[in-house]
């Protein structure tokens, strides 16, 4: 897909103690959502990223803890729940990281939160990781749910003014840039352009168009990923998914979308137009 051209810091607190069970207060800059948690034992502020295949360890961190191995097990404190024998890796998080405020202690994964139900709000920021669905959501749209190379992804309608088209994007809670696509799918000239479209690059193109959630978003800060997987598309990141409060039923293979703020007060705006993607109205 070408692309136009030009185209209160939380404190570092374990999760268990600090949050009521099931749900913690988050933090949302710079365009990621970080929450408070313990893996491991290293208490600290972790990136949370549903895009992110694998839980993950900052190498400074690890090494500080005394961990030489880069594959490791242990148990992960997380808004309120204690997740005993989980997989962790261990991973440089400098790049990613750096334009954070506060050090960041690792990256909470898909894999972690797969067997759950996870509410994401983002203003006030705020996360619910549950076992089972909790208390009604207001949904006014439901998508269906992918697993594609380790995370979930839904159908997304994009254009760039002259060509149509859908595919499968990650959801991305800690992707900061609204949309990427992989550059498998990008056509020239952005397909041999500088690193700088690539995370942790500082050029961002415009993509022309966007359909999700029956929503259509027009000239969106975009670039590029590297491709995973053939049938991963792009990237859909928390600037955009912002937007709305978010249900990940990954039990049921389902994202539920709300509006952020209730009808009577949202701007015109905020819904200018119906996607081509394709959703079904729920209430549930």
């Amino acid at each position: 897909m070408r692309l136009t051209l030009p185209l209160l810091v939380l404190a570092a607190v374990a999760a268990a103690p600090a949050a009521r069970a099931g749900g913690t207060a988050c933090w949302f800059d710079n365009g990621v959502v970080v929450v408070p948690a313990e893996v491991l034992g290293i208490a600290g502020d972790y990136v949370l990223d549903t895009a992110t295949p694998t839980t993950q360890l900052a190498d400074t961190q690890a090494g500080g803890a005394g961990f030489a191995a880069t594959a490791l097990t242990g148990r992960v404190r997380l808004a309120g729940l204690t997740l005993d024998d989980r997989p962790v890796g261990v991973a440089t998080l400098d790049l990613r990281t750096g334009a954070l405020p506060t050090p960041i202690a690792g990256v909470i994964g898909a894999d972690l939160l797969k067997d759950f139900v996870l509410d994401v709000s983002f203003a006030p920021c705020r996360v619910a990781l549950r076992r089972r669905r909790g208390r009604r959501f207001p949904a006014s749209a439901v998508l269906p749910l992918r697993w594609i190379a380790g995370v979930p992804t839904a159908e997304v309608a994009v254009t760039d003014g002259t060509r149509a088209w859908r595919g499968a994007f990650a959801l991305a809670t800690g992707g900061d840039t609204p949309v990427r696509l992989s550059d498998a799918v990008a056509q020239a000239p952005v397909a041999g352009a500088s690193k700088e479209l690539y995370p942790y690059g500082v050029l961002r193109p415009k993509l022309r168009a966007l359909g999700f959630a029956d929503d259509l978003y027009e000239d969106l800060p975009a670039g590029l990923i590297k491709a995973l997987d053939p049938a991963l598309a792009g990237q859909i990141g928390a600037p955009l998914l912002a937007r709305y409060r978010l249900r990940f039923d990954f039990p049921h293979g389902r994202l539920l979308i709300a509006p952020a703020t209730p009808p009577d007060r949202r701007p015109s705006a905020r819904r200018r137009a119906r996607s081509a993607g394709s959703s079904h109205r729920a209430d549930r």
